[in-house]
């Protein structure tokens, strides 16, 4: 299990369930995960040797390996793993390629424009009437985009990626688009190259603060199902979305092998999804309610994916029960934030159904669990409905600290779904 957050520690948690599963390692996993190997991510030849030496398939957890091109890598080796190529990467590594993508293969997406000129940028937010939301076009750690109110904030997020280097080269070239308005939602799918294998729908909370102020974020938390996505919508974004990305992939010669993540913006009054970004590879936090919810075995599913297999297997079966995902976070994220405080109250969630999946931990000298990243923790609880499995995730939460007011958490998970219950 290649990575460190919390995405990786509910994977490599559910995968540890399979009765194929001998032994689950990871690279370089955190605080709450066991049988860490000191293998880095991106040391893609040490990698390639231990999975070559212990036999092992290998599953590739965040965005930039798979973009740099891991996956390449150990295909050239015959070593078995999951995930997309470098090449079909590019529908997250960059949002140009993936909004030209969405056109040529009339996948609704709002309007864009692409930009690598600043003058010719600002010219173009100045000329616009509608909201706009500023897009870097790399990889910004889930930080890389400014949704504004106004043209002073749509020309500011220009300057902070183009002139200040915010994220670096990522945000070097802009993509300019038409702000949407409905409610958001996280399709994803296993996908062998050929057949998607939908998961159970997801939605998450990019902003910092409640009722999704402030700025975004990596995700500072999520629930499952989705009741925006019914049945009819469910078919729309199937057949309107997910099987020409599929198609449009493979025809251009870069079949989608791995996980395939569409963020949806839905206009509820016309029941019509729109695609803000593809990802190719789980969402975190979306991952985590979801393993809570899958009864199936995961290594099966993702061995057949990985052998072009999928077409032969049965659909994958759910509990009943929702989920939802509270992120701890360090005081100070998205912006400065200290590491190093140890965390108390990790063993006092003994309640049935609730799970703490660490994403920002590491292991002291004193074998302590202390902070060591952004978002600290993913507390997580399986409920009759959402408002139950929020009110568990909640308790749970209360009993975690690292400090006096160190700790930052939205209280607001899950609220979004309240209308949908009786």
């Amino acid at each position: 299990m290649v990575g460190s957050g919390g995405r990786e520690h509910a994977l490599g948690w559910k995968l540890a369930q399979s009765k194929y599963a001998i032994n689950v390692y990871y690279a370089e996993g955190n605080g709450g995960t066991f049988s860490n190997i000191n293998i880095k991510p991106d040391e893609f030849r040490r990698l390639s040797l231990f999975a070559k030496e212990h036999e092992c398939f290998t599953i590739v957890g965040p965005e930039i390996p798979l973009a740099n091109g891991i996956v390449d890598l150990f295909t050239e080796e015959n070593l078995p793993i999951f995930g997309p190529t470098k090449g079909a990467a590019l529908l997250e590594s960059s949002k140009s390629y993936a909004k030209h993508f969405m056109k040529e293969n009339q996948i609704p997406t709002p309007n864009f424009s692409t930009f690598s000129d600043i003058e010719k940028a600002k010219d173009h937010v100045l000329g616009q009437t509608n909201q706009l939301v500023i897009k870097a076009d790399g990889l910004a750690a889930g930080k890389g985009v400014v949704v504004c109110d106004t043209q002073d904030e749509a020309l500011a997020a220009l300057d902070l990626m183009m002139v200040e280097n915010k994220f670096g080269l990522a945000g070097h070239n802009v993509i300019i688009e038409e702000r949407l308005f409905g409610e958001e939602a996280s399709f994803i799918a296993i996908c062998d190259g050929k057949t998607i294998m939908p998961l159970a729908s997801s939605k998450d909370h990019k902003r910092i603060f409640d009722n999704d102020q402030g700025p975004n974020t990596g995700g500072m938390g999520s629930y499952s199902p989705a009741p925006l996505i019914d049945s009819e919508l469910y078919g729309k974004i199937i057949k309107d979305v997910m099987e020409p990305t599929v198609k449009g992939m493979s025809k251009r010669g870069q079949p989608v092998k791995g996980f395939i993540y569409a963020g949806i913006m839905v206009d509820t009054a016309r029941k019509q999804p729109y695609v803000l970004e593809y990802n190719v590879r789980m969402g975190d936090p979306e991952c985590q309610p979801i393993m809570m919810r899958l009864k199936s075995d995961l290594l099966e599913y993702l061995q057949s994916a990985a052998e072009e297999g999928l077409d032969s297997s049965q659909p994958l079966e759910w509990q009943n029960e929702a989920s939802v995902c509270v992120i701890m976070a360090a005081k100070g994220y998205p912006g400065k934030y200290e590491k190093g405080k140890w965390i108390t109250g990790l063993n006092s969630h003994i309640d049935h159904g609730i799970m703490i999946f660490h994403s920002g931990t590491k292991r002291d000298e004193q074998n302590r669990v202390v902070t060591n990243g952004g978002r600290v923790l993913s507390v997580c609880a399986l409920g009759s409905n959402t408002k139950e499995a929020a009110v568990k995730a909640y308790s749970a939460v209360e009993k975690i600290s690292w400090g006096s007011n160190e700790q930052y958490y939205r209280t607001d998970i899950g609220n979004a779904t309240l209308p949908y219950q009786k």
